[in-house]
């Protein structure tokens, strides 16, 4: 049965509320980086049942800062710059599951406030069959072309995580640092003459359905629609390079259900939830390396040598400046 089939039977599960027994995730959307699978597994594995939840990063911090008196949530899912952020305004607490040793120093917090659990790149997820004829993209700057008026999507980077993902990677490409995002504003000046479309959550099935040909999004999601998917697509690291970025989980300060939470964060980290993720076509925060059969769907290793890291720390001060001239600016 496919995918798509499961996410469907477990959105409808979903509007049942949790069980006290059960645990609540912010921002955990199964059409993302195969939240179903997760979900579905941490529900087996554990008995431990997690709502949907289709928060972006932004929605799920500006969540935890309104609920901080009286937390709904156990654990919380987000792009690295937004754990970051939630540590300091102290929304979460301090957990180191098992296997937190392995994480690489700095894609955690020391103290265990937030730690990664899986990495993407960022690029283009391309619906080949909905371009009219157009050529596949290769790079961020053939996205301002003619032919692709109407056609070019990317999350809203002052709210969601993969937006300004997606920024940093447009601002690096055209010369731009973490101090100045001038070359990323007038990309994205330049690209609002070109009419895109600028959702502000998850966008999977938009493109799966061809009503955004193309996305600035992760890997992950492009390798799932490329092989997962009746259609055709692909996954475009851009010719001016990009970035790779983690995801990051934590335990909330104060969490209704909080023993519940700590065993999802200790599944999620443990080989069987980290094997989990390669399935998905992400990489692993803890160093494993990908089954042969996965990492032979990926593009090349000397591709994914264009993708770099950035200094995350610079990258969160650097977000709400950025998000702010993005709102003032351009949209």
């Amino acid at each position: 049965m496919k995918r798509t089939l499961f996410a469907l039977a477990m959105t409808m599960a979903a509007v049942v509320p949790a069980k006290a027994e059960d645990a609540v995730c912010y921002n955990c959307p199964p059409q993302w980086a195969d939240w179903a699978s997760m979900l579905e597994a941490i529900n087996e594995k554990l008995g431990i049942a997690m709502p949907h939840d289709n928060k972006n990063s932004g929605q799920t911090l500006s969540q935890l800062l309104a609920e901080k008196a009286a937390p709904v949530a156990d654990v919380a899912y987000y792009g690295v710059t937004t754990g970051i952020k939630a540590g300091n305004e102290g929304v979460v607490t301090a957990y180191k599951p098992a296997g937190f040793d392995d994480i690489p120093e700095g894609l955690k917090d020391p103290e265990g406030k937030w730690f990664a659990v899986h990495y993407g790149t960022l690029g283009m997820f391309v619906n080949v069959d909905a371009l009219g004829g157009a050529p596949v993209p290769q790079c961020f700057a053939d996205l301002k072309k003619p032919e692709y008026r109407g056609m070019v999507g990317y999350l809203d980077p002052s709210s969601a995580f993969v937006g300004y993902a997606g920024a940093v990677a447009v601002n690096l490409a055209f010369g731009g640092d973490l101090e100045n995002f001038d070359p990323a504003i007038s990309y994205f000046k330049e690209l609002a003459e070109n009419d895109p479309i600028v959702p502000k959550q998850t966008s999977f099935a938009r493109v799966v359905s061809g009503e955004i040909p193309i996305l600035f999004d992760y890997d992950f999601n492009a390798y799932r629609g490329k092989y997962e998917e009746d259609g055709n697509f692909e996954f475009v690291l851009p010719c001016e390079g990009s970035v790779r970025v983690p995801y990051v989980m934590s335990l909330v300060a104060g969490a209704p259900h909080e023993e519940a939470g700590k065993k999802v964060l200790d599944f999620i980290l443990s080989d069987e939830g980290q094997a989990i993720w390669t399935n998905a076509y992400l990489q692993p925060s803890r160093p494993v390396e990908l089954p042969a059969e996965v990492a032979a769907k990926f593009l090349p290793a000397s591709d994914y040598e264009r993708a770099v890291a950035v200094d995350y720390a610079h990258m969160e001060r650097a977000q709400a400046g950025f998000g702010e001239r993005y709102l003032n600016e351009v949209k």
